[in-house]
């Protein structure tokens, strides 16, 4: 059947839900709720029958309508049900929530056109940001109740790193890959790094997993990022523009940008960042502490929505629908094609090739303790933070991984059993990184004082 029929009258354009077996949404709660209605069911009816033989034979002796009257009258069935569906009222209902318009928000963006906010009893406003210095002070002031965060930054916004400590913790990851390095098209020559020696560079933030991979990539061909390139923090909306200028020669970026510099036949992309690091972390969703304690049912809620997003846009036959949602002007302003080439993984390069890489971009939501924990490494490597750091307390209290594997639960989505630690190891362009051997993956590189 196809569940996304444009010629049934009767079901709207861009209806489905989020695992995508569902006509709506409507139908794929509904099925969730009997579901959970009947494991009620069937855990008292185990804790009165422990054993099977017996059940069975009680069933047979009085048929089904008549075991359901009878345990109905002494099991207060009703009773229980309601209390499992039960959802704490929302302590706040009206919400503003940051974001950068790139694809890596996704989940977040793509919640408000499809109605998931809704479907929770939320009214959200989306509110989009020029830069990520601004998303930073827009939680610090309180102007946003939640935001797109880059995956470090709640870890240096709580430890005081760049600005005033202040506690965020990370919800969710939002995506994994969907970087580039975007090169002018000058430099169609130089696909050797090892060549960059002068040459300047954008990203989009100090604390970012941009910056972090591209001196990773760089440093891998022999360059010392802080000597022999320049580095500059630009937001993503103007990295296209002076590319096109001659500002820069090239950036580690988000996307649609470095797309959008191929589809302008301005500049061709180098590599994807999966390249370094096949599953990367890159953008997170997140709040503060504070906002948590106070409004711990809104925050509930809130998770649940971003997570049945992120389940919808991680199928990957969603991708043409979600690239229609959240292409137009109030979202990422970018064209449709574009937004496609992104999502879907078939593009062009810029090199004239059409290359199909399905994996450009997932939407895995899992915040793995491991991940904290390179990032933590990173910033000790390039001089951001100073002396030891106590990688396990600071990976498990700034990402709530708990959290996440409980939500996840609520709304059905497969958690890996790895997930029971969080800590995962990982491939990083062929060295492995082992967070249970932070330090000593730390000292095998040369390391700013």
């Amino acid at each position: 059947m196809n569940k996304l029929n444009p010629f049934d009258p009767n079901q709207p354009l861009f209806a489905g839900c989020s695992c995508g077996k569902h006509r709506s949404h409507e139908e794929h709660f509904q099925d969730a709720e009997k579901m959970s209605q009947d494991f009620i069911e069937a855990s008292l009816v185990k804790a009165l029958f422990p054993d099977e033989v017996r059940r069975r034979a009680f069933i047979k002796a009085v048929g089904v309508g008549g075991a359901m009257s009878a345990l109905s009258g002494f099991l207060p069935v009703d009773s229980l049900q309601a209390m499992a569906q039960e959802k704490g009222t929302l302590e706040k209902k009206d919400l503003k929530i940051g974001f950068i318009a790139i694809t890596c928000a996704t989940p977040l963006i793509m919640a408000d056109p499809l109605g998931f906010y809704k479907k929770q009893g939320l009214n959200v406003s989306l509110n989009k940001t020029a830069g990520w210095a601004l998303i930073r002070d827009k939680m610090l002031s309180k102007e946003h109740d939640a935001s797109h965060f880059l995956s470090p930054m709640p870890v240096s916004m709580s430890m005081g790193i760049g600005s005033d400590p202040t506690q965020m913790r990370v919800a969710t990851i939002q995506n994994t890959n969907g970087q580039a390095i975007t090169l002018a098209n000058k430099h169609k020559d130089k696909r050797d790094p090892s060549t960059w020696k002068g040459m300047k560079f954008a990203v989009p933030f100090e604390y970012s997993m941009h910056n972090f991979l591209l001196r990773y990539y760089v440093s891998q061909f022999g360059l010392d990022p802080d000597k022999d390139i320049q580095i500059r923090v630009t937001p993503p909306p103007e990295m296209v523009a002076n590319l096109r200028a001659g500002n820069i020669d090239g950036f580690l970026g988000p996307d649609p940008f470095n797309q959008r510099a191929v589809y302008d036949e301005i500049g061709f992309i180098h590599i994807l960042t999966k390249e370094i690091w096949n599953g990367h972390p890159c953008c997170a969703f997140g709040t503060s502490e504070e906002f948590i304690k106070q409004n711990p049912n809104t925050f509930a809620a809130l998770y649940r929505a971003v997570l049945n997003a992120a389940a919808m846009a991680s199928d990957p036959k969603n991708r043409p629908l979600i690239a229609k949602v959240i292409s137009p002007q109030n979202y990422l302003n970018q064209p449709e094609t574009v937004v496609m080439q992104v999502l879907t993984g078939k593009f062009a390069d810029g090199l004239g090739n059409v290359q199909n890489v399905p994996d450009r971009i997932d939407f895995n939501p899992i915040p793995w303790y491991s991940m904290a924990t390179w990032m933590l490494t990173q910033m000790q490597r390039w001089g951001y933070v100073k002396g030891d750091v106590n990688y396990k307390a600071l990976s498990e209290k700034i990402f709530l991984l708990t959290d996440a594997k409980k939500y996840m639960a609520e709304v059905q989505m497969e958690i890996p059993s790895l997930a029971k630690t969080g800590y995962k190891k990982f491939n990083i362009m062929g060295k492995e990184f082992d967070a249970n051997q932070a330090s000593a993956y730390l000292n095998s590189f040369p390391k700013k004082s």
